[in-house]
């Protein structure tokens, strides 16, 4: 008969699960704000912060000390937070999300330790929040929104802060025993100064900062969760639809969470939401490259990060799953098309990690859309591959993409990354019957640190010119090569007497040609950051590109030989001092991108000052103005036209915070355009512009976009919506003084402007319910 256990006859391997079990502050953290030493009695005690802006690696000035402590019902940190009486503090609330100079704390966090996705958790001084994934290394996106506690307090010597974060918020790879390591940074942030104190002491502008994750071993707790989130929408159109025959509609859906264990999670959404009480911002585009638009659905938000892989040209929104195809615009031209349902699974299998997406439109022209994606960690090397997959039947097509993605980092240094893609898309129909267009693509980026502030980055990437990846992805352009290499330097230990703590010096040189060998352009460029001690920073560049090609603007017919352009840009950001109630950003760009000399480019001036009534209730005026010296826009076939334009554009609104648990919303943008033709041009076969006695219409704009947004959070992720919209747009283009499609007579861009708050497309009242069930 085996004998009981006890603690003497315990085996050793269960000891260090016995004592996690045990400990009474692994089940005693109550978030409320307020450190107590005997709840936090166990926890990795924190104090070496350093200054990671300015990036000097220097002691922090204002104490900072926390506590990270794994319990069974999460992941528990603690702040608190010294600060001199000389340094004012930021308690301005804010709306979810929303960012700004504000004291505030931060935890970065990455479950599976291997670098390759985190989340970032924003707690500020005056209870607001935020939080965001993280993927390639620093790519934050606040899309993501999760459901975790905190809390803050604050006395005369300084402020504390407490957050948990449950286990069931992300899925994390098991190996199967009493432990796992994970990855995680803190960082505290004062509002008035900029200073950002870091443990430890990394930042994510330089190369490297989620692999650099302080490695931290704690118990390997799991948690279960099943969530169903319901809603319904229902609207009331002011302006009659006629294809509707009713003013009123009503819709229905839910999303549903299911984590069993820590090893697996699923997704699932009937009929998802698609943002009604989210509006993008109004955009100007006459180019030849669609616009990129954030995904706020949950379901498409929730673990995405897992699928994230950017590929293209860097400083782009270039990736191979963008969640907004699903849902668009239907192949028939009947409107955005219905998402009947969708499902995603994300989780482990010892050291592989899994992830399968799948999402399907309604009706017999809907698209289907599939996502099956792998990832395996090694010591220094990481290795991905992914297979997406888009049914169009409308179109009879099918496009597949495949894609292999590596990491090395064999030092502190150094590390590599590179990805290759390849498309392979069957059409059955139209002008590509009976085709298979195939054609592949990869890119490499190496980063080196060489030390002392100094780093080299180089990259290239290569699109071939039938590389297809946006039936699923978001790609600006294919059949393109380019090649930047980068030096860049980082000053700081500034007297106090200088305005700024730190400097970040970039110098670029960077080569572009098509596939078939066209040049494109070469450029050179030279940039600064600056940090500066007020709190704010402010930002030049100063960027030239040699003659070359523009091979897109035809879409098609004919690439046009075009000259040497000069870019300029200026921005600074200027944040509440003292007792001040104003806030002030703005910026400055020159660019000279026609046909025209260097003095016939784009000006534009932006300026934006904020004004806060107090701590709840703040509002804000952004005013744009733009003149388009000579600005080259495509009219069909081989004809380019030349134009004068102005363009006014506004982007104004307010936020009361009304409580902890309501706030309203204003926002409204206009915008005001008049375009006057100056020249006709013919492409000639060799790309020269030919000037050409045609007449092209001058053309004039006018858009707006309003919103009134009421919120009020029932419970975590549970919100009443109350949103009252109205927008509209106008285009309009003739010979000035005819009269065109709506009487065009060229009145200016202030008459554009004036004239965009009579619009009305549309208006409607919007009420959303959901509410998410917890079992």
């Amino acid at each position: 008969m085996r004998a009981p256990l006890s603690l003497f006859s315990t085996p050793l391997s269960l000891l260090p699960l016995l004592a996690a079990l045990i400990a009474p502050a692994a089940h005693a953290v109550t978030v409320d704000g307020r450190i107590d030493p005997a709840e936090w009695q166990g926890a990795q005690h924190i104090t070496d912060f350093r200054l990671t802006q300015p990036l000097s690696r220097a002691p922090a000035p204002q104490p900072t000390e926390a506590w990270v402590l794994a319990t069974p019902e999460g992941l528990a940190i603690g702040f608190r937070n010294l600060q001199s009486p000389e340094i004012p503090r930021t308690r301005q609330r804010t709306q979810r999300d929303a960012g700004g100079p504000l004291d505030r704390v931060n935890l970065y966090v990455d479950f599976n330790g291997d670098g390759r996705s985190g989340y970032n958790f924003v707690l500020n001084l005056g209870g607001g929040i935020a939080d965001a994934t993280i993927t390639n290394e620093s790519r934050f996106s606040d899309d993501w929104d999760g459901d975790w506690e905190h809390a803050v307090s604050e006395d005369a010597a300084g402020w504390s802060a407490e957050m948990l974060i449950p286990w069931h918020i992300a899925p994390m790879r098991g190996n199967g025993g009493d432990t796992r390591t994970i990855g995680i940074s803190l960082d505290r942030v004062i509002g008035s100064t900029g200073e950002r104190a870091s443990w430890p002491a990394i930042s994510y502008q330089e190369a490297r900062f989620l692999s650099n994750f302080h490695q931290l071993q704690i118990p390997a707790y799991s948690q279960s969760l099943l969530a169903i989130t319901p809603y319904v929408v229902g609207v009331y159109d002011f302006i009659p639809n006629d294809s509707r025959g009713s003013r009123t509609d009503f819709d229905t859906g839910a999303d549903l969470f299911w984590k069993p264990n820590g090893r697996f999670q699923l997704s699932a959404t009937i009929n998802p939401d698609f943002g009604q009480v989210e509006s993008d911002q109004l955009v100007v585009n006459f180019g030849a490259t669609e616009t990129f638009f954030s995904d706020k659905r949950p379901f498409f938000t929730e673990n995405q990060g897992f699928f994230d892989v950017l590929f293209g040209s860097p400083n782009t929104a270039n990736r191979l799953i963008y969640t907004r195809r699903v849902g668009a615009p239907a192949d028939d031209g009947s409107g955005s098309a219905d998402v009947a349902a969708a499902v995603k699974l994300n989780g482990s299998a010892g050291a592989f990690n899994y992830g399968v997406f799948a999402a399907s439109e309604a009706d017999a022209v809907g698209r289907d859309f599939y996502a099956v994606r792998g990832t395996r960690d090694f010591d220094a090397h990481g290795l991905g591959a992914m297979v997406t997959r888009v049914d169009r039947p409308f179109l009879d097509r099918q496009a597949n993409v495949y894609e292999l993605d590596h990491r090395w980092t064999p030092n502190a240094q150094l590390g590599i990354r590179s990805t290759v893609v390849a498309s392979d898309v069957r059409t059955a129909g139209g002008s590509g019957a009976g085709r298979n267009i195939r054609d592949s693509g990869a890119q490499v980026r190496i980063d080196y640190d060489m030390g002392g502030g100094w780093r080299q980055q180089l990259y290239a990437v290569h699109l071939g010119d039938e590389l297809q990846l946006n039936d699923f992805g978001f790609l600006e352009r294919n059949d393109f090569n380019y090649a930047r290499y980068d030096l860049a330097h980082r000053v700081t230990g500034f007297a106090e007497s200088s305005p700024y703590s730190a400097k970040d010096w970039h110098w670029a040189l960077s080569r572009r040609t098509n596939d078939h060998g066209l040049h494109i352009a070469d450029a050179a460029a030279i940039n600064r950051r600056g940090e500066r001690r007020d709190g704010g920073g402010d930002f030049a560049e100063l960027a030239a590109y040699s003659r070359g090609h523009d091979d897109l603007i035809t879409r098609g017919n004919g690439a046009v030989a075009v000259p040497a352009k000069l870019f300029a840009y200026y921005q600074r950001s200027r944040p509440r001092q003292g007792d001040s109630r104003w806030e002030m950003s703005g910026s400055m760009r020159y660019s000279a991108e026609g046909l025209g000399g260097l003095d016939e480019g784009r000006s534009a001036l932006y300026v934006e000052p904020s004004y806060h009534v107090n701590d709840r209730l703040s509002f804000f005026g952004g005013l744009e103005l733009v003149h388009h010296g000579d600005w080259l826009l495509w009219r069909g076939g081989n004809l380019l036209g030349s134009y004068r334009a102005d363009q006014i554009f506004l982007n104004s609104g307010g936020v009361w915070v009304i409580g902890d648990r309501q706030e309203l919303r204003v926002r409204l943008e206009a915008i005001g355009l008049d375009a006057r033709a100056r020249q006709a041009w013919r492409v000639a076969a060799d790309g020269e512009p030919i000037a050409v006695e045609e007449p092209i219409p001058d053309f004039a704009l006018r858009n707006l976009g309003f919103q009134i947004r009421y919120r009020y959070e029932l419970a975590p992720l549970s919100h009443l919506y109350i949103a009252y919209v109205r927008g509209g747009e106008l285009y309009d283009e003739g010979v000035r003084g005819s009269g065109g499609v709506a009487g065009f007579d060229g009145r200016g861009a202030g008459r554009q402007f004036s004239d965009a708050f009579d619009l009305r497309d549309s208006e409607q009242l919007l009420v959303k319910l959901s509410y998410r069930f917890e079992i």
